[in-house]
């Protein structure tokens, strides 16, 4: 019998490195099988579409085939009938001029065939089968479709938090409506790009069922309360830290409503809840507080720290001025309660933006500090 010999000191650092880069292999191999398996499903989609325009194939051809590659691939998985005419529609939804003429203008690709085409299947490749098959098929809109499969392959979003994203309208949260914050001037370029991509305008907390004014702190319960739909709401990758985070400058305390960390960014991410509409102040408590952050918590490899003010309400210019000298990342988002109004109401009242508008048209032109 052999006796176990003494490991050397630097041994549990070596088997640590190692295993580290085994699971890394590991992830890139799963994910380029992925890949693979989505370039495959849109080989097989155009040979069907193709054959089909051509020489008039019925859905009797895709069942003997269906049945073929069964037979042909005993224990491979994705090829039942359903899948395959799946397949088909999925080339023939990325493909359509609607969404290639889209694809031009929102990933700055030049009118090439072959190189536009190229493009897209590496976009589409980035995303997994299960999130094309059974949430992107949702989505018609070419423009909002993009989104998601952007947002999708950067921030690693999973099919349930997709889905989520879908169904709050993320795209039109994130794209119709303005969003406020400073990161174009707070962070380098390409973080600043993925930070934009991780806030959204306006956050929907209907999930909570309140439906009157309540205090801040009743707010913040009910969110930890909700911590998992409250997480679906704000995107994948966030890791939850703590709340009313405490932090110390030694002779006094200050405490961070929620604390969380992003993965993909690699940033601590603090949210400050306020019940009012948004005041030029709270931007400065956040700066505040980012500072310390930034100085106590942060590790030596992570981004800056983002703060994110959620409110009842913001004026876009009020927020825009207030962040104008602050050098730390903060965005501004409003929240809201109650999503929908009830049935007998739609159509009789209008939209926030409706009355923000009009108010603007009565209001004199504001002027900018010095003018």
């Amino acid at each position: 019998m052999t006796t176990p010999t003494r490991a050397p000191a630097d041994y549990p650092a070596f088997f640590a490195s190692l295993r580290e880069r085994i699971e890394l292999a590991r992830v890139r191999i799963i994910r380029l099988a992925g890949s693979e398996t989505v370039l495959l499903y849109w080989d097989i989609g155009q040979a069907i579409a193709e054959k089909q325009a051509m020489a008039g194939w019925g859905d009797a051809v895709v069942e003997r085939l269906s049945r073929d590659l069964v037979r042909a691939f005993p224990g491979v998985v994705g090829f039942s009938v359903q899948n395959l005419w799946r397949m088909r529609q999925f080339y023939l939804a990325h493909s359509s001029p609607e969404f290639l003429s889209q694809a031009v203008r929102e990933l700055g690709i030049e009118v090439d065939d072959e190189k536009l085409s190229q493009a897209v299947r590496e976009l589409l490749a980035r995303v997994p089968w299960g999130h094309h098959a059974n949430a992107l098929a949702r989505v018609t809109d070419p423009a909002a479709k993009i989104y998601y499969l952007r947002a999708t392959a950067q921030l690693g979003w999973t099919r349930n938090v997709l889905l989520n994203q879908i169904k709050a309208q993320a795209y039109e949260r994130a794209v119709k409506e303005k969003k406020t914050h400073n990161f174009a001037t707070a962070l380098p370029e390409h973080f600043a790009e993925q930070a934009d991509e991780m806030i959204k305008s306006r956050y929907d907390f209907g999930f909570l069922g309140i439906g009157r004014a309540i205090r801040e702190r009743e707010l913040e319960d009910r969110l930890i309360d909700g911590l998992q739909a409250f997480i679906l709401e704000l995107g994948y990758g966030f890791c939850f830290i703590g709340r009313q985070y405490r932090l110390s400058t030694g002779r006094k305390e200050y405490f961070i409503d929620l604390l969380f960390y992003h993965r993909f960014l690699k940033a601590l991410v603090a949210f400050e809840l306020k019940i009012g509409p948004f005041e030029p102040e709270h931007a400065g408590q956040m700066d505040f507080y980012l500072n310390l952050l930034n100085e106590k918590e942060k590790a030596p490899g992570d981004a800056p720290s983002i703060g994110i003010i959620l409110c009842a309400e913001k004026d876009d210019i009020d927020v825009e001025f207030a962040l104008k000298s602050k050098s730390n990342p903060i965005g501004v988002a409003a929240y809201q309660l109650q999503p929908t109004l009830p049935a007998e109401l739609k159509g009789r009242l209008p939209t926030a933006q409706q009355l923000a508008d009009a108010v603007r048209e009565h209001l004199p032109t504001r002027k900018s500090p010095g003018s």
